[in-house]
């Protein structure tokens, strides 16, 4: 039986003609599921690299690359146990917003893995659907979800590095890692919208 640890985790951006850049980008950003950003685009040559030869067979959706469902809920799982822990972006957060849900909601966490996974599977190609509690711009952007924790650049850098520390801990080989990394990053501007707004 394998574990999360074991299981391959290739994470690549998956291509499909009706996919908007955007849509492109949310797919891979899985493990963004955390909190992630917004308008960063992938170059061409990211999209030339995954296109499918011609003749070739088309390439497995991101979501079965991931692993599936379980696969993907352990990833979540770590990292979201992971961002509470760290000194900038959780429960020792200097922001009073951060540091009062990592330490007075943390009731809401089940359901925020929970949630995170369901994005996450939707984005990248899997047969569930994702509803937002506090839809965007799009039923995947997330500056409403994340405006009044007023997350500062600094804060969701912070949390790109957990993410980062997550994917290294998973196994993810380096070119995936580096796609998933420029693809949380495409949602900075989302996720830090609230801070501007109050600047």
């Amino acid at each position: 039986m394998s574990t999360p640890s074991d299981t391959n985790l290739a994470i690549t951006l998956s291509s499909s003609p009706e996919n908007t850049r955007r849509d492109v980008l949310s797919h891979a950003a899985l493990l963004l599921a955390t909190g992630a950003l917004a308008s960063m685009s992938i170059p061409d040559s990211v999209h030339a690299a995954n296109s499918s030869a011609a003749g070739t067979p088309a390439e497995k959706p991101l979501y079965d690359r991931l692993g599936g469902i379980f696969a993907i809920a352990a990833v979540v799982d770590y990292f979201s146990d992971e961002i509470i822990k760290d000194r900038v972006a959780g429960a020792r957060s200097k922001n009073p917003q951060l540091r009062e849900w990592h330490t007075k909601q943390l009731g809401r966490l089940p359901g925020l893995k929970f949630m995170r996974t369901l994005w996450v599977a939707n984005i990248s190609g899997g047969p569930f659907d994702y509803t937002p509690t506090r839809p965007g711009a799009t039923n995947l952007g997330l500056e409403e979800a994340h405006k009044n924790l007023k997350i500062s650049p600094r804060e969701f850098d912070a949390v790109a590095k957990v993410l980062l520390r997550t994917l290294n801990r998973f196994k993810v080989p380096e070119a995936e890692t580096n796609q998933v990394m420029a693809a949380f990053a495409a949602h900075k501007n989302e996720v830090t919208k609230g801070w501007r707004d109050a600047q």
